[in-house]
């Protein structure tokens, strides 16, 4: 890797922090540019889901304001995204690659329709929630939140937006504390998937160290950043974010 490259994979890296502070999708920037300096496609997929996991704790720490009193639903939530992302990460090791290309851009459109309804189905379900309703509500979620820990061991770009499509229809909580529930579930994604990769993977150190600088610094700005922005503004930036990441992924 030159001087060059190493400039570019570190900008990638601040880049990537930032957007997946503030919506997910990261990897959509820092994968090219990995294949670009040369790495081979699953050797990248590999060093940038290690890259990432420091600055998912960096966006973690900046949001941790809008974490007070969501522990519930993260000890809830939070196993189903570990399983998730233990399985995804497996599937990566085992599966044909590229395996998800067909269905990931479906998924991710039908997120990106529930951030933008989000506001309107989330009070017909809070208008009509019941005790049984809340538990159906609550395992509707856990499974959703498993099978994007899946696709986020797996591959993860627009991992967040998957998220943020689920949570925001179903936890009943403001688009910003929602993003920093985000953030924690994303961390363990990449976490566990990490820990599998680290003895079972072959992966590039500079790479991973380049990546994991820059997202640290980028996981700081993007949560500045996304705590200053309005519901409404954020849900713009996670749809633009969303409609970049389908056009990516069908070219």
């Amino acid at each position: 890797m030159t001087i060059w490259d190493a400039c570019a994979v570190f900008a990638a890296g601040v880049g990537a922090g930032t957007i997946n502070a503030v919506v997910g999708s990261g990897t959509l920037l820092t994968f090219p540019v990995l294949l670009a300096v040369g790495l081979p496609p699953v050797t990248a997929n590999v060093s940038n889901t290690l890259g990432l996991v420091p600055g998912s704790v960096s966006a973690v720490i900046g949001y941790r304001r809008e974490l007070a009193g969501l522990r519930a639903p993260l000890v809830r939530l939070g196993p189903a995204s570990l399983i998730g992302g233990l399985v995804g990460a497996l599937l990566l090791l085992t599966l044909p690659a590229g395996i998800f290309a067909t269905v990931v851009p479906v998924f991710i459109a039908a997120a990106l329709v529930l951030v933008v309804l989000q506001p309107r189905i989330a009070r017909a379900v809070a208008a009509r929630r019941g005790n049984a309703a809340q538990q159906k509500t609550s395992w509707v979620l856990v499974a959703g939140v498993f099978a994007t820990g899946v696709y986020g061991g797996y591959f993860g770009a627009a991992q967040g937006v998957l998220l943020i499509g689920l949570l925001g229809t179903l936890l009943h909580e403001d688009l910003q504390r929602i993003n920093a529930v985000k953030n924690v579930l994303a961390l363990l994604v990449n976490g566990v998937a990490a820990v599998v990769f680290l003895f079972v993977a072959h992966f590039d150190w500079s790479a991973v160290l380049l990546i994991a600088a820059g997202s640290v610094i980028g996981g700081q700005a993007g949560a500045r950043l996304g705590r200053r922005l309005s519901s409404t503004v954020l849900r713009v930036v996670i749809v633009a974010v969303g409609l970049v990441a389908i056009g990516q992924l069908l070219t």
